[in-house]
């Protein structure tokens, strides 16, 4: 059974006339168990892009990466498999009604490689109606509570419309989750990170071929450790307050503050998918009315339900005190993580701008980010930066664009942008 368990990081002492609670929130789980096998059943669905721009190489490498993932699916598990170009199809099972999933089990593994074999490169991209079909799927198998999707592709949308896509990204939003992958550098990254953030996943780039079949074992590893199906972060403030965001800043940054449902007049609830043995970090940010020196407050109660059960819980405090010496202090916990936010920011901003052509902006932006890296301790982030700028000094975040840069690198900096380092020491 999962045991969860939460801990709260801040500095609770406010200066008078003060109203600002900053509070990072730790929330852990252990022995989250397998996917589907704590109640209700877990699905799979496996989406390949099959269309002409994957050419023979991208191809065949998505042919034995799917098979990889199939062989990782645990026996008793509902999947699928969609193949997908200017129009998506069901690969496998071959079924003309009725549920559109069936079961995992050696006769099924075997039958959906050969189907999977069978895929060759043609036609467009309509990754929306990927996402339909995917989603009708599900929706055809009664009872399953944990729905997850591993979807691949190598090109841009071109085959309906920016408003066709935002339809089925807003039509899929809490029907399943997604992890994205693109393959080569002829995607775009901000159309791919769309579909992941609004789908509670991951999005990242597979430079080569050959390390298609290792990501897809490793994501679908991942999403077979989930053994908590759902659960929701609930924030519950005092009367007259006001929630002014609410992000998960570790392991990546997804700002959750425009996904939150009314749970009761006092608590909002903001998704969080499917959880395995893991940690994640929390930054909430909570508006008082000003109290006297000497008052305290409880400033909020993050909890973490499973269905309609509090499984941890954290209490986030307000003390106003005239002791300059306690309200001026940022909790280290609070100071890192609004960097690593300002970071993934600054990476996004700045690619944008040299994108965009506008190589003053793109120089000040990256700058920042590798400042911010450094200051922060993100070595995969300044890592990445090194091979976009030239970085002449660190500390005061002074880079020159590099003349000549890999787009895959461009690339890759971008999807870890939201990638996050937790606090040291």
């Amino acid at each position: 059974m999962a045991d969860f368990t939460s801990a709260v990081y801040q500095n609770e002492f406010l200066p008078d006339g003060g109203t600002d609670v900053n509070a990072i929130v730790t929330i852990s789980c252990t022995g989250a168990g397998t996917a589907g096998q704590s109640g209700g059943d877990a699905g799979e669905i496996i989406i390949v892009d099959t269309s002409g721009s994957m050419g023979e190489t991208n191809m065949e490498a998505a042919k034995n990466a799917a098979i990889v993932a199939l062989d990782h699916i645990v026996d008793g598990t509902y999947f699928a498999v969609v193949a997908g170009n200017h129009q998506a199809y069901l690969a496998y099972p071959v079924t003309r009604g009725g549920q559109g999933m069936v079961r995992m089990d050696s006769s099924s593994r075997f039958q959906a490689a050969q189907a999977i074999r069978y895929f060759h490169s043609d036609g467009g991209t309509a990754i929306g109606s990927w996402l339909n079909l995917t989603r009708a799927l599900f929706n055809s198998v009664p009872g399953l509570t944990q729905r997850h999707a591993i979807l691949l592709t190598d090109g841009e949308n071109h085959n309906e419309t920016p408003q066709q896509l935002d339809a089925a990204i807003q039509a899929a939003i809490g029907q399943f989750q997604c992890d994205c992958r693109g393959i080569g550098v002829d995607w775009k990254v901000s159309e791919i990170r769309r579909v992941a953030q609004a789908l509670l996943g991951t999005v990242d780039i597979i430079p080569h071929p050959t390390q298609m079949g290792a990501v897809f074992a490793e994501l679908m590893q991942k999403s077979m450790g989930r053994g908590v199906a759902e659960a929701e972060l609930r924030v519950w403030a005092p009367q007259g307050a006001q929630v002014m965001f609410v992000r998960q800043v570790s392991p990546t940054v997804e700002d959750l503050t425009n996904r939150s449902r009314q749970v009761n007049p006092l608590t909002l609830g903001y998704p969080t998918g499917a959880w395995g043995d893991e940690s994640r970090d929390y930054h909430v940010a909570v508006r008082l009315a000003a109290k006297a020196v000497g008052q305290e407050q409880l400033a909020a109660r993050v909890q973490l339900s499973v269905g309609e059960n509090v499984v941890t819980q954290g209490l986030v405090k307000a003390k106003w005190s005239s002791d300059d010496t306690l309200t001026t202090r940022i909790n280290p916990a609070v100071a890192h993580y609004t960097g690593q936010t300002e970071l993934a920011e600054a990476i996004q901003q700045g690619l944008a701008a040299k994108a965009a052509g506008d190589d003053a902006t793109a120089t000040t932006k990256l700058g920042r980010a590798v400042q911010l890296a450094a200051e922060t301790g993100n070595e995969e982030a300044t890592a990445k930066l090194r091979k976009v700028v030239d970085v002449q000094n660190e500390d005061t975040g002074t880079v020159r664009l590099k003349k000549s840069v890999d787009k895959a690198d461009e690339m890759a900096l971008d999807t870890a942008s939201t990638k996050t380092t937790r606090i040291r020491g």
